[in-house]
């Protein structure tokens, strides 16, 4: 029965993307990232506490790291082989409601594509950037909100659609929903400031560890996108990929961003505000005096869900290759 049930892996993952490019997250359907938002932020609050120690706030964060992410991958799990045992298309179901989930694609763009409608408003435009970016907005310049913007297309084209279904492929939808839990916690608690330095140390290094591979998938699938894109260069963004895609801090952060910044030929990165403090973040990409305009938004969302599409197909294709001749269908 597990042999056929990874062979519905590369459909689940198919069908999740579709949906998700169709429906995306409607805000009146329950969404289990919050309810995982809602157990971080109680133990958070019951865990992080200020008089202990910092030896002691990173042991009960990794704990809880530990604790979270096998709590959510066991319960997906079981609940998925349950509904397979009960009936083989309720499993394919299940899975695919779990698998649309994990995948981002849609609102990603929807929110980027809010920003560059409010491109004759900057008032508008800094706050729905806002809603993407973890930096303060408020006084960004309108050169300041479109690169924000492309940033976090390019970032989120890991977080958001490669690494859940590189996941989703590996270990079925109970593996876009463990790095969804890794995710949530890097979002909500892997902040380098005075309250989660310590307590969310340990969730940022496991989302380091998560992201690793998926982060430079997401760079080789820009690069080949943007040679089947007009006006798109992909030597200059494999150039600059070699290049600039250790400059941040995060061995993962940069690897997208520069493969965006080539492909569009950009600089972006630089200094920005975090929590009333500025970041003297590294510049990604040549200073070539382009101005960038906002209809660059667009160009990089068409990038970025090209780059999604391709990685999606791709390993469809191949898990599906590979199971085909390593897993004997049952009789």
């Amino acid at each position: 029965m597990l042999s056929d049930i990874i062979k519905t892996w590369p459909f689940i993952l198919a069908a999740s993307f579709v949906l998700d490019a169709i429906i995306g997250d409607p805000k009146w359907l329950p969404h289990p990232v919050r309810l995982m938002g809602r157990v971080i932020s109680y133990f958070d609050a019951k865990l992080n506490r200020k008089e202990y120690n910092n030896t002691l706030r990173i042991f009960l964060g990794a704990v809880f790291a530990m604790l979270f992410t096998g709590f959510v991958g066991l319960i997906s799990g079981v609940l998925l082989l349950i509904c397979f045992k009960i009936n083989y298309w309720l499993g394919i179901a299940i899975g695919v409601i779990m698998s649309t989930y994990c995948l981002a694609g849609h609102d990603l763009i929807k929110h980027a594509m809010n920003v560059y409608n409010y491109r004759y408003d900057l008032n508008k435009a800094r706050s729905a950037v806002s809603m993407i970016v973890g930096r303060e907005t408020s006084a960004l310049s309108e050169q300041g909100v479109i690169k924000a913007t492309i940033e976090s297309v390019s970032e989120s084209l890991c977080d958001g659609v490669i690494a859940p279904a590189f996941y989703i492929i590996l270990l079925g939808p109970m593996g876009g929903m463990i790095y969804k839990a890794v995710n949530t916690m890097d979002s909500m608690i892997g902040y380098h400031n005075e309250r989660y330095e310590y307590y969310g140390k340990p969730a940022a290094k496991v989302d380091d560890i998560f992201n690793f591979i998926p982060s430079r998938l997401s760079a080789i699938c820009i690069i080949i996108a943007s040679a089947m894109i007009k006006n798109m260069d992909h030597k200059e963004a494999y150039r600059i990929w070699k290049r600039d895609r250790l400059k941040h801090a995060s061995p993962n952060s940069a690897q997208a961003e520069s493969a965006m910044a080539g492909a569009l030929r950009l600089r972006l990165g630089g200094p920005a505000v975090y929590f009333g403090k500025t970041v003297d973040k590294p510049y990604i990409g040549d200073d070539n005096g382009k101005i960038i305009e906002w209809k660059e938004i667009r160009r990089a969302c068409i990038l970025m869900y090209t780059a999604a599409l391709l990685m999606v197909s791709s390993v469809c294709f191949f898990s599906l290759l590979f199971s085909t001749f390593i897993y004997p269908v049952s009789r």
